[in-house]
């Protein structure tokens, strides 16, 4: 019977070690943070090598063809396509500067067709096609279908620096179309001058050190989008929309939160916290600009301030 039990206990006793090393094996190492500044510079020069290396589909764009889709393709320059012209050298690419975390980052934009619509601000709804890729050229997201693009949800409160904030900076440079036609099937088909065009971003505006499922840590990204409609945004419905409750200035909504409720003003309905909702603090004029009324003359509009009653009567 001892040698029993003794048997059974090497048993479980090896099992366990078995497991235990399956477990070591398969452990995913963490990924190090790297220095933004440093990761910054090298993200450029791959984006730069890449810009000499790569061209898109010009002709298909100076002559389309009846059903043209009017959707970007890049392609490497070699074989067949030794000629082309790098994207580098395009007349329609420029670049942008955009801070994020205390770095400077360059982004590429392609502006093959601004669009003759309304610009969005970085706080709207933008209607679009979009398409993400890899230097590499594997393609991580590929929208069938025009798809409503909300550029404050693309940030977390918590965290406001991770979220693809190039999208939104290239997207600021377009406008939509002119109009739409509504068809038999009940289909929308928007006049053919909407935005077209592409952005080449570094990591540092995108995720980072956080990877994907199909996007490795520290990659630089591509995308490609047609601009078709934009939705001025007031996501909290307060009569003061969200590009303007940005008070820092800092062209991010997420992280600003007057009451220090944990909700970000361009959501919060009472941003003060004093009871009164804001909507009924502020004046929205007839030609749809906003008075913001301040009635104890601190400087502060009432709608962010919480004790606006006081010292009222020594005015």
């Amino acid at each position: 019977m001892k040698l029993n039990n003794l048997f059974i206990l090497i048993v479980l006793t090896s099992i366990s070690l078995i497991s235990c090393k399956k477990d070591d094996d398969t452990a995913v190492e963490p990924i190090p943070v790297r220095d933004r500044g440093e990761q910054a510079i090298a993200d450029d020069e791959a984006l730069i090598a890449y810009l000499q290396t790569h061209f898109y589909n010009e002709e298909d764009f100076q002559n389309p063809s009846e059903g043209f889709d009017y959707k970007i393709k890049f392609d490497s320059i070699a074989g067949d396509n030794s000629d082309k012209t790098p994207l580098i050298d395009s007349e329609l690419l420029s670049t942008k500067m955009v801070t994020r975390n205390e770095v400077e980052h360059k982004i590429y934009i392609l502006k093959i067709r601004e669009g003759v619509g309304t610009h969005p601000t970085f706080a709207d709804s933008t209607f679009q096609n979009y398409r993400g890729e890899l230097l590499n050229e594997f393609s991580f997201d590929n929208t069938a279908n025009p798809t409503w693009f909300d550029h404050p949800g693309t940030f977390t409160q918590s965290n406001p620096g991770i979220a693809v904030v190039a999208l939104t900076e290239a997207l600021v440079e377009f406008g939509g179309a002119s109009g739409f036609s509504i068809n038999n099937d009940n289909s929308v088909t928007f006049n053919n001058d909407f935005g077209v065009g592409a952005v080449f971003l570094p990591s540092g505006l995108a995720y980072f050190n956080s990877p994907t499922a199909t996007i490795p840590a520290y990659s630089p990204l591509i995308f490609s989008f047609q601009l078709y409609s934009v939705n001025q945004a007031d996501h909290d419905q307060d009569g003061i929309p969200s590009y303007l409750e940005d008070l820092d200035n800092d062209r991010i909504v997420a992280n600003d939160d007057s009451d220090e409720d944990t909700i970000p003003n361009y959501l919060d309905v009472d941003d003060d916290n004093d009871g009164t909702l804001t909507k009924d603090e502020i004046t929205v004029n007839e030609d749809g600009s906003i008075t913001f009324p301040d009635r104890n003359g601190n400087g502060i509009p009432n709608y962010l301030d919480e004790d606006e009653f006081e010292n009222v009567n020594e005015l």
